[in-house]
């Protein structure tokens, strides 16, 4: 088996390990240069992705609410990985373009000056920044469409997936790499690795990591809760913007806790990390629920002598995830704060009903440390000045949300590590925290790669 692996999988110019934004923006850029391009993904196909919403084609932004924040320094940060302002709004661009030509909508929120200045205004006198963005919205249900559109265009200028397949390994010689090694015993040999393993990856790759010496450094990770409320408390919030970003300072801790992937008349989904469960949302283009989701997350940085926030991040969730049941956690705003958990006969009789029926009525502060939970209490009650209902009684939480995105490791300006011939991009690395700057570093790690092997851009055939 290990054999014909090896002799099925030789003679690559590159491989990419997840198919994800990064990994797929990174394979669009590479077409037309006459080099061999495989994408290596753990997951299944976009169409026949049943339930896992974490891997496969298009990553785990397919089954996202498909939000674009058309920033460079939102969901990361790509002037600070390019160390040119105007690139970094290039990149952005690009990448945006590209999505318009598979299928985004034309459609831009976040435009209306006017009524950005007031929300800004309202949200500066509770000490609440509030981020202007210009966004689009793709949609959960549409998303997959534009997805397998990309798919068919990058296979179409021979890129090769292979899929169902997990990555053990990188195959490394001489501080060089020169593959990567399959759990079920094959290799495939490449002369340029880009490693795109995506958010559910980040575990992974921290081992891998650790083993080969790469370098790195530990980032953040967000702690949290997915909040769902009545729709009619923010229709006129998302209205300025689709998906509308508050950073909020804690009083009592002076954490940092900001809103996030707020899903307008959407639904809230389970996520599964391998063994632990937590929550994400979804907004579709061709239905709507009653009710309006948001995430609200905590920052938490360790330093020594536990800097490993990965680590952190899994313990909370592996807490959260026996304490549930193996199902999310619910609870009422109201009883969080009066300390008493949620039971089921006082969901079914909430003003706000879910709209994920797989749930455990509980107990938050029984799952996350009461630093967070605190933060949360706080950070909602003080959210609820800008958008007055939002921390109501009957608000329902769901635990855990945890972004996994704390592995940065350390690239040049090309996107290539310590080891040469490895390259990073997307989230999975820590090299960024949303589907618009996954997608420009996988485009940036491709430029390193062409820059390397002697090739140059070319304009791409759509």
């Amino acid at each position: 088996m290990g054999k014909k692996h090896e002799k099925e999988y030789e003679g690559y110019d590159v491989v990419i390990i997840g198919a994800g934004p990064a990994g797929m923006f990174a394979a669009n850029e590479l077409i037309d240069q006459d080099l061999k391009i495989i994408v290596v993904d753990q997951g299944k196909d976009v169409d026949e992705r049943n339930g896992d919403i974490m891997s496969g084609v298009g990553g785990a932004g397919t089954f996202s609410d498909g939000t674009l924040n058309l920033r460079p320094d939102i969901g990361g940060d790509l002037s600070e990985l390019t160390k040119n302002q105007k690139i970094a709004w290039e990149l952005v661009d690009e990448v945006d373009k590209i999505f318009l030509e598979f299928g985004g909508p034309d459609k831009l929120y976040g435009i209306d000056k006017k009524k950005i200045k007031e929300l800004k205004r309202k949200a500066a006198t509770e000490d609440i920044r509030f981020i202007e963005i210009p966004q689009r919205h793709i949609g959960s249900d549409k998303t997959p469409i534009l997805i397998k559109k990309f798919k068919e265009h990058l296979i179409k200028n021979n890129v090769e997936f292979l899929l169902d397949t997990k990555v053990e390994d990188f195959i490394i010689e001489d501080n060089t790499c020169r593959g990567i090694k399959l759990s079920d015993g094959g290799k495939i040999n490449a002369k340029y690795v880009i490693t795109a393993p995506g958010r559910i990856g980040a575990y992974w790759m921290s081992g891998i990591s650790e083993k080969h010496n790469i370098e790195k450094q530990f980032g953040p990770i967000d702690v949290g809760v997915r909040v769902e409320v009545s729709s009619i408390i923010m229709d006129h919030i998302t209205k300025i913007n689709r998906d509308p970003k508050f950073h909020i300072q804690t009083k009592r801790y002076d954490d940092f806790v900001r809103t996030f992937c707020t899903n307008h008349r959407g639904f809230v989904v389970k996520e599964k990390y391998n063994d632990v469960v937590g929550v994400n949302g979804h907004a579709l283009r061709g239905a709507n629920s009653e009710n309006t989701n948001f995430a609200f997350l905590v920052r938490v940085q360790l330093t020594e002598p536990v800097e490993n926030t990965i680590k952190y991040g899994k313990s909370i969730a592996k807490l959260a995830t026996t304490i549930g049941g193996k199902k999310p956690i619910l609870q009422r705003l109201g009883d969080l704060r009066r300390g008493r958990r949620s039971h089921m006969k006082g969901i079914l009789q909430n003003l706000v009903q879910p709209t994920l029926d797989d749930y455990t009525p509980g107990d938050i502060s029984m799952a996350l440390p009461h630093r967070i939970v605190t933060d949360i209490i706080e950070g909602l009650e003080k959210l609820n000045n800008v958008i007055p209902g939002v921390a109501s009684d009957s608000t329902l939480l769901y635990a855990p949300e945890i972004k996994f995105y704390a592995t940065q490791l350390q690239v040049d300006d090309r996107m290539e590590t310590n080891i040469k011939g490895l390259f990073a991009a997307g989230d999975g690395t820590g090299l960024s925290r949303g589907i618009i700057t996954a997608a420009a570093t996988g485009i940036l790690a491709a430029r390193g790669i062409c820059f390397l092997s002697g090739k140059k851009q070319k304009k791409k055939k759509r």
